[in-house]
């Protein structure tokens, strides 16, 4: 009997890690590490949620139009910590302009990973924890 039940614990344990290896992803799929793209533009819109965010930086092209570029960040606890806030004396606001820097897509879309945010004073802020 105590056998039987030491090995549904263990089968129990050993499925919850699996499942557990199986939630947290890997961004290599998604993202080209090797590259880097930098946009200017205007913030768009921002998502401060976990375990991913997202920062919106609307960038006009050449030819009068616009792409609104997807950056995945970090949580909203590792952005609070590199100084990229919704809230307070620091805090990002819409409409601002902005360069952001990411690993691009690999499928070539306007989406990368955050790797930093300048502002336009110069102010630069980072990702950790992120992508």
């Amino acid at each position: 009997m105590i056998k039987r039940a030491l090995g549904c614990v263990v089968m129990i344990g050993g499925l919850t890690a699996v499942a557990a290896v199986q939630a947290h992803h890997s961004t290599a799929g998604v993202y080209d590490p090797a590259k880097e793209v930098k946009v200017t533009g205007a913030l768009a819109k921002l998502q401060f949620v976990n375990p991913h965010g997202s920062i919106v930086v609307t960038v006009k092209n050449t030819d009068g139009t616009t792409t609104d570029w997807t950056f995945t960040t970090g949580s909203a606890t590792a952005l609070a910590t590199q100084g990229i806030t919704k809230v307070g004396p620091n805090a990002l606001k819409i409409g601002e302009e902005v360069t952001v820097v990411g690993t691009p897509a690999r499928n070539g879309s306007p989406l990368a990973g955050l790797r930093s945010l300048t502002r336009a004073d110069g102010t630069v802020l980072g990702n950790a924890g992120g992508n």
